[in-house]
């Protein structure tokens, strides 16, 4: 059975630094783009981090950029996401998620993890 598994969140100082990372099982890791989202209470759900089969192509949402790197590991089917600097403001819920997609570039699979919690605070 498929299954995304995060770890590494928790409590954390603003400027601080948190690495997650997501342990794949289940599919052929390297067949998937590996993005990083999150969610906190009220808002939208949002795309933080891209990073391609390979691991050679990273794409963030701004407002991490130059913060956050996101980057994988194909031999031990794992995904990473490294965060520095910390700020309030990065508060969420952090979920792992692995698509396919087809040579046309249309989501095929599509699978997420559990979530696992980040608190930036003072």
């Amino acid at each position: 059975q498929v299954q995304l598994v995060e770890s590494g969140g928790g409590l954390v100082q603003p400027g601080g630094s948190l690495r997650l990372s997501c342990a794949a099982s289940g599919f052929t890791f390297s067949n998937y783009v590996m993005n990083w989202y999150r969610q906190a209470p009220g808002k939208e759900r949002e795309l933080v981090a891209v990073v391609s089969n390979t691991g050679r192509t990273t794409n963030y949402v701004n407002s991490v950029k130059g913060r956050f790197t996101i980057s994988r590991d194909n031999a031990n089917n794992t995904v990473y996401l490294q965060m520095n600097s910390l700020k309030p403001e990065d508060t969420a819920v952090y979920y792992c998620n692995a698509v396919r997609y087809t040579a046309y570039g249309d989501r095929q699979y599509d699978y997420w993890g559990q979530g696992t919690q980040v608190t930036v605070s003072s």
